[in-house]
């Protein structure tokens, strides 16, 4: 089942207020954006965060999941909880970078 545009949407709300945020469908889930850096994983209605050190203390008792088939374990964020959402943006803003800027494909003209 795919993530329905009203959850993404929802998801978008709970986390207003911690910067700019923005989602970007991906392969028929969604990658949600806070300053230009993917900070949340959205499959099948379900938010992932991914787990890392700096998390340890706030996620310790939240469910683990796989976001798809193939991926690493992630945290199952309790999006509902405002309090815990805006921790985890808050945490996660200065430790996960901005991504590559991708190289433009050069046409070759004959």
């Amino acid at each position: 089942m795919a993530t329905t545009i009203d959850f993404i949407e929802y998801v978008c709300d709970q986390v207003e207020g911690t910067g700019e945020v923005r989602s970007k469908k991906m392969f028929g889930e969604y990658m949600v954006y806070i300053d230009d850096k993917p900070i949340l994983l959205v499959c099948d209605n379900t938010v992932f965060i991914k787990i890392l050190p700096c998390l340890d203390t706030l996620m310790a008792e939240a469910e683990k999941g796989v976001p798809y088939s193939g991926a690493k374990e992630h945290y199952v964020l309790d999006i509902d909880s405002k309090r815990l959402v805006r921790d985890v943006v808050a945490t996660l803003l200065p430790v996960i970078p901005l991504p590559k800027p991708r190289k433009k494909k050069t046409v070759n003209k004959l």
